[in-house]
């Protein structure tokens, strides 16, 4: 069990009065089946990290009390405590707070976020302004000017526009150490987000996963492809984008796939 301190970085003012050690165990069956279900929930509420958007804590409950989370809590406030580390804890999941878990309609998923300053915050690709577009974005800019008419390269890297009419722009690991790319994987993160692709893949339809690159098409291997659409190519970055990324219009098909399931399409423009 981990204490109060190690989970002060993520944890909401209300669960920091109380350590996880503390808290009641859950009751047992004699209690009632309704009962133990709200007692439950009530828990992993208490141990959802702040910042979480209220749909996607409702939907991930059950990841916040399992023995990874929790380590993976500790991992990362010991982190911040002896290093820098991006994004801020207020931006870790912004990724949950541009829309509901339900509304999501396009998933993107990328590795892990941006290791320099004041880049990542929080969507995966996207940089806070007034940073400039890092190389890989530049190159989605330059397949958008080719594949959307009308697309012009918006002068920022913030894609914060995309995530607020449902394109879930996702990291597999969620932090990383200021300088050091791929410091914090392998401690809990791509559990967590694994869940996230599994319980879109389970509960909704007709999304578009856009999985670039052989990382993310790995992350993407257990997407129900019979109810969700699936594109693929390599990834933006400038060492591959030569090799099928240029030209793979995966902007275009999205909304021609998001049309067809009887979605609005993406204003790719609005940034």
């Amino acid at each position: 069990m981990i204490g109060q301190k190690s989970i002060t970085a993520f944890f909401s003012p209300a669960s920091r009065k109380r350590s996880l050690e503390d808290q009641p165990a859950a009751p047992s069956s004699s209690t009632g089946s309704p009962n133990k279900k709200a007692a439950l929930q009530r828990l992993a509420a208490r141990c959802a990290p702040d910042g979480l958007g209220e749909s996607w804590q409702r939907a991930l409950s059950s990841e916040f009390t399992k023995p990874y989370f929790k380590q993976l809590m500790t991992f990362v406030d010991g982190e911040r405590q002896k290093h820098t580390v991006y994004p801020p804890p207020h931006q870790v999941f912004t990724w949950t707070q541009m829309c509901k878990i339900e509304d999501v309609k396009v998933v993107v998923l990328g590795q892990d976020p941006y290791h320099g300053p004041n880049q990542a915050h929080g969507l995966c690709f996207s940089v806070q302004r007034p940073v400039s577009p890092p190389p890989s974005l530049v190159n989605m800019y330059k397949e958008l000017e080719a594949d959307i008419e009308g697309f012009k390269h918006p002068g920022h890297g913030d894609l914060t526009g995309w995530a607020k009419q449902g394109v879930l722009l996702l990291n597999a690991v969620l932090t990383v150490r200021a300088h050091q790319a791929n410091s914090h994987k392998d401690q809990g993160w791509e559990k967590l987000t694994d869940a996230v692709v599994h319980w879109l893949s389970t509960n909704l339809e007709g999304l578009v996963f856009m999985l670039w690159g052989a990382y993310a098409q790995k992350k993407g291997a257990t997407i129900d492809r019979k109810r969700h659409h699936v594109l693929q190519t390599v990834h933006p970055s400038p060492l591959s984008a030569h090799r099928g990324f240029f030209g793979c219009k995966h902007f275009s098909k999205t909304n021609e796939l998001l049309q067809k399931s009887g979605k609005k399409p993406i204003d790719w423009k609005a940034l």
